[in-house]
């Protein structure tokens, strides 16, 4: 157990960091199948391996650490992005992974890894522990862009009903790099009903309400099957009830 202390600290790790400790290749290579065949550490990918706690006999690394480690430069994103920071209701059996490069989706201690493709660069932030992860603004805005493929409307409004600020500036910024008119028309529309919460200014609605033309949007995929409205002032077909999809009652016919 030479080097499992030092595994141990490392959490997750490659063949390459293995042979940068024993300054040996095949070395490296003895070491992991040694220490796979122990129960020392596991495999979770190709070229990706995690220690393993002789106390807990579980990987020591989390969910999220993994995930910044499949590839140079992953993150998360996303859903996921809300559970690192607590604002999320329930905990998924999958993390999203955005960034570095594409990775097949797989399966590791009963947590399935997904790759969503990164829609910009801006808002990623390396924290003490290690995980890369977009910062609570991009994480709305790309849940927001993506929510009809991930966790769902319904989970996003809960998860921003949790929070109780949101960077207005940061928001403007990424929407920008976005630059994608209906994400402003989506953007307006949801975050005008949580203003108040989020401690959104006139000005940050009368932005998003610049960037939009005369073109008229679904809020997602399928709600013209669905009871819907037409929104006038953000030019979007909406629910007839969005708010009252996580029961707070907030009445989206109010005049916002």
């Amino acid at each position: 157990m030479k080097y499992y202390e030092r595994l141990v600290d490392l959490k997750c790790f490659s063949r390459s960091d293995v042979e940068r400790l024993t300054k040996n290749k095949y070395t490296a290579d003895s070491l992991i199948k040694e220490y796979k065949r122990k129960g020392y550490i596991e495999s979770v990918r190709r070229d990706l391996f995690v220690a393993i706690s002789m106390e807990t006999k579980g990987p020591v690394a989390n969910r999220y650490l993994i995930a910044t480690n499949i590839l140079r430069d992953n993150y998360i994103s996303h859903h996921s992005a809300f559970e690192y920071y607590g604002y999320a209701n329930q905990v998924f059996y999958e993390v999203y992974v955005s960034g570095g490069g594409r990775f097949v989706d797989f399966e590791y201690d009963n947590i399935t890894y997904r790759y969503v493709a990164s829609r910009i660069e801006a808002g990623v932030n390396l924290k003490k522990d290690g995980v890369r992860v977009t910062d609570i603004e991009r994480t709305i805005l790309d849940s927001m862009n993506d929510f009809d493929k991930i966790g769902g409307l319904e989970e996003l409004l809960r998860c921003l009903e949790l929070m109780n600020y949101a960077d207005e500036e940061k928001l403007l910024l990424y929407l920008e790099a976005y630059h994608k008119q209906v994400l402003y028309q989506k953007t307006g529309y949801i975050l005008e009903h949580l203003k108040k919460q989020l401690r959104l200014s006139d000005n940050f609605f009368e932005v998003c309400k610049s960037k939009l033309k005369r073109s008229i949007r679904y809020l997602y995929t399928g709600i013209e099957h669905e009871s819907n409205t037409f929104n006038k002032r953000w030019n979007l077909v909406v629910p007839r009830d969005l708010m009252k999809l996580v029961s707070k009652g907030v009445d989206v016919n109010a005049d916002v």
